[in-house]
């Protein structure tokens, strides 16, 4: 018994080192290139509450996707939301209107849930390659008719490498 005991404490830095080695290995294999997540104060989203995701592209000959991340509480009262994306290189700002789909018609909303907290990462640019390699940013604005949006509770952006 005590043989078995003394082979597993010599084999625990072997399991150690080989444990370390697989975090790295996973941390290092990351293909996002930014993942925000900006928490929106009182769960009230003003039109004049921007939210701007500033990034940098290494690489431009690879392509990548652009998505927006919303998480509301169950209490939002609509089906779907409508967005302004504002795309800026520097030189240059492209504005996109988006509309998506939040709930199916019989009010079940398509978001994983969490409690009473759903969350969305919906696509905006799918495949896209960026102009040039350097700095980027992103401001969404929420465009619906109601100033502010009640129960969204946060707003995102995540730019990934198309797989």
């Amino acid at each position: 018994m005590a043989q078995k005991i003394n082979l597993l404490l010599n084999r625990k830095p072997v399991f150690l080192l080989g444990f370390l080695l697989m975090t790295l290995l996973f941390v290092g294999c990351t293909s996002s290139v930014i993942d925000s997540n900006v928490e929106i104060a009182n769960r009230r989203w003003t039109y004049r509450n921007h939210i701007t995701t500033p990034f940098e592209i290494k690489d431009n000959s690879k392509a990548y996707n652009i998505y927006f991340k919303l998480r509301h509480t169950a209490d939002y009262k609509y089906a779907n939301i409508f967005i302004l994306a504002h795309f800026k290189d520097g030189k240059k700002m492209v504005t996109r209107r988006y509309q998506y789909k939040l709930a199916k018609n019989d009010g079940e909303w398509l978001g994983s849930g969490s409690g009473n907290v759903f969350s969305y990462t919906l696509p905006m640019l799918t495949n896209y390659h960026f102009p040039r390699n350097g700095k980027f940013e992103i401001e969404i604005e929420q465009n619906m008719r109601d100033n502010p949006l009640l129960e969204v509770s946060d707003v995102g952006v995540l730019v990934g490498l198309a797989q």
